[in-house]
């Protein structure tokens, strides 16, 4: 048996995670409303233009998917009060998941946003939010360089300022420059899918989360037997 620590997060995990991101906040501002429920960033400037009476926004919207977020983040946060190791982060991982399945069944029968019921609209918005809130703060904790998954504004801004064109050495550029793709990649899927079924695009944010979890527990594993 190996007395190393568990692994944290492999990098490759945090890009499948930063896809799921992109995918949710597809869903949401495409599909929920104009409404960001993974990137509080900019939810928080469509707050302000709610208020300003922007056309197409909503302060409720918004509000519940701030509400919800910061309630997911506490949640995440006092799973990894005092938790010994990483072992907490797969539970974390997991409950993510069953989070984004149960917002995938909450939008069954979801058509465009005119045709949505009000109270399943908010039901989805808050529970995607949850989801999110909950993540951010388990990698907040696992603080993997780079690997935030959900804002890459501090990414691309190390990208830049840290490059050669910079007179920096452009540490940690492929990881950097993976995340940025990842998100892409996962906004483009969201948006192709959220078109179709938004039921199917959560769902697979389900499945993708939890096979992340059950890969860092075996990776884990794994490396206690070594």
């Amino acid at each position: 048996m190996s007395d190393l620590p568990p692994v944290p997060a492999p990098v490759g995990i945090l890009l499948a995670m930063t896809a799921v991101t992109g995918i949710v906040d597809a869903v949401s501002y495409l599909a929920l409303g104009h409404v960001f429920t993974a990137n509080m960033t900019g939810n928080l400037v469509l707050l302000g233009f709610a208020f300003a009476g922007a056309p197409g926004l909503s302060i409720s919207r918004s509000a519940v998917a701030l509400i919800f977020f910061g309630a997911g983040a506490v949640l995440g946060g006092r799973m990894a009060s005092g938790a010994g190791g990483h072992a907490w982060a797969d539970r974390a991982f997991f409950l993510e998941a069953v989070l984004l399945g149960t917002a995938a069944i909450s939008a069954l029968g979801m058509g465009s946003t005119a045709e949505i019921h009000p109270l399943q609209l908010h039901a989805v918005i808050a529970v995607t939010a949850l989801s999110m809130g909950l993540r951010n703060a388990v990698v907040r904790k696992l603080a993997v360089p780079d690997m935030t998954t959900t804002v890459l504004t501090l990414t691309i801004t190390g990208l830049a300022a840290d490059s050669s064109l910079a007179g920096g050495d452009n540490p940690r550029w492929q990881r950097r420059s993976a995340a940025i793709l990842a998100m892409i990649v996962g906004a483009f899927a969201g948006a192709s899918m959220a078109l179709h079924s938004i039921p199917l695009a959560l769902a697979i944010c389900c499945s993708i989360t939890g096979g992340c979890a059950l890969t860092r527990r075996h990776l884990d594993s794994e490396r206690r037997k070594t």
